[in-house]
């Protein structure tokens, strides 16, 4: 099994609907020793829940939820991100700057999650090395 080299840092941001921050919350709990090695980023209030139920430090976001997925399209347009974990609630329709977030993901091949499941093989493969490409596609 690959184990990912000392210093490949990924950033990785980190969001949830309201309903699923709990949810995140327990993903970062259960998962804090992969995230800490990599740059995480979220919004200013879902940041603040996670460090306050763990030991990870998050770089914030805008607590608006138009401009922080338009704020990420862009960052993810510009190549500028390596994963993006976005639990969704199934119940609540996708906004369009959420769509545009992840139509930009797409558009890199930027992986990302928006159920546990998902975003579970996503962490456990940054954690193996298999995402250190996109190191490649950032230089």
């Amino acid at each position: 099994m690959r184990r990912q080299p000392e210093g490949v840092n990924m950033k990785i941001i980190l969001l949830a609907d309201t309903s699923r921050n709990e949810l995140l919350v327990n993903f970062c709990i259960a998962y804090q020793q992969i995230l800490a090695k990599h740059e995480l980023v979220s919004p200013i209030n879902t940041a603040r829940l996670i460090e306050e139920a763990t030991s990870l430090k998050l770089e914030r976001f805008s607590a608006d939820a138009f401009s922080v997925y338009s704020q990420l399209a862009s960052i993810a347009l510009y190549n500028e991100i390596d994963a993006l974990i976005c639990l969704r609630d199934p119940g609540i329709p996708v906004p369009d700057s959420q769509h545009r977030m992840f139509q930009a993901c797409d558009t890199n091949s930027i992986p990302y999650a928006t159920n546990t499941a998902t975003a579970e093989i996503l962490i456990l493969a940054i954690s193996r090395g298999d995402l250190d490409w996109r190191e490649l596609v950032r230089s």
